[in-house]
């Protein structure tokens, strides 16, 4: 949703800090990427990164000889931000009662710009600009025919790239074919990897559920692998948030809100996100 006009009395909410702090938290959480991916410290101008895209190797040597020199190989990316942004609007009666405001700012907020997040670097939404990576393009591994050998495909396919495989991201479809996989006697073969409230583990690897994670396509993907250690995500600042009870608010397909018309308000949060990877070491998980 996007704001429609100047708003004439649009001003910040003054949120105590610990709970803008637990809104950045929580989109933290609600983001397997987040959780995966190595988080760095992004200025607002961006950052040049140096992504290894090859290690060094060791050689032995006799007692008194020259020892040798090798360097990795490295790739050197701009970081930039862009900025993610979300608008939800309130009836006034939450501002009767702070309490309830922030509650659902913190339950609403969140998850929105998480998932939007994974999806993005998912394929499922377009990238906000050049300098941001997305799996939309990798490798793609079937585990709907045979699940355990689609991702011991994935696993060999990442090593190939010089990856090891540490991180798993599910999408709930893909959790499903997962529970569904059976050995040739029809005992589950990862109930226990998937199914446990604790961090699931798949091949060794942590394993993550994320909606975002689903891509629809031609065949749908239901999950990515790979090694996380080659990649990074920075933010900058926090999350921002700003309100209006002054504002239109065009919602497609021609519907419109008049907050001062219909007695609401509406928030608005964003947060200035950047995202790189070495995309060769990931892999899609699909369904044929």
């Amino acid at each position: 949703m996007a704001l429609v006009g100047t708003p004439t009395n649009r001003t910040s909410i003054d949120l105590p800090v610990d709970v803008s702090r637990e809104i950045l938290q929580k989109t933290q959480q609600g983001s397997a990427i987040m959780k995966l991916a190595r988080q760095i410290a992004l200025p607002g101008r961006g950052a040049a990164i140096n992504v290894i895209t090859s290690d060094p190797t060791a050689s032995w040597v006799g007692e008194t000889a020259a020892k040798p020199v090798s360097n990795p190989g490295l790739e050197t990316k701009v970081m930039r931000a862009y900025k993610l942004a979300v608008i939800v609007p309130f009836s006034n009666e939450f501002r009767r009662d702070v309490a309830a405001l922030y509650d659902a700012l913190i339950e609403r907020l969140p998850g929105a710009l998480g998932q939007k997040f994974d999806n993005t670097v998912f394929g499922g939404t377009q990238a906000p600009g050049s300098d941001f990576d997305t799996f939309a393009s990798v490798t793609a591994y079937d585990i709907k025919t045979d699940a355990y050998a689609g991702l011991v495909a994935a696993d060999t396919g990442i090593a190939t790239q010089g990856g090891i495989l540490n991180g798993i991201v599910l999408a709930p479809q893909g959790k499903g074919i997962l529970l569904g996989a059976t050995d040739q006697s029809k005992r589950p073969l990862f109930i226990n990897s998937v199914a446990e409230g604790a961090i699931p583990m798949v091949l060794g690897a942590r394993t993550e559920i994320s909606k975002g994670a689903y891509v629809t396509g031609t065949p749908n993907v239901v999950g990515f692998a790979g090694d996380w250690s080659q990649a990074m995500y920075g933010i900058v600042e926090g999350v921002k948030i700003d309100y209006s009870s002054d504002a239109t608010l065009d919602l497609g397909s021609g519907n419109v809100i008049n907050l001062f018309q219909q007695n609401m308000f509406a928030v608005r949060a964003e947060i200035e996100i950047g995202f790189r990877a070495d995309t060769s070491v990931f892999g899609a998980l699909t369904e044929a």
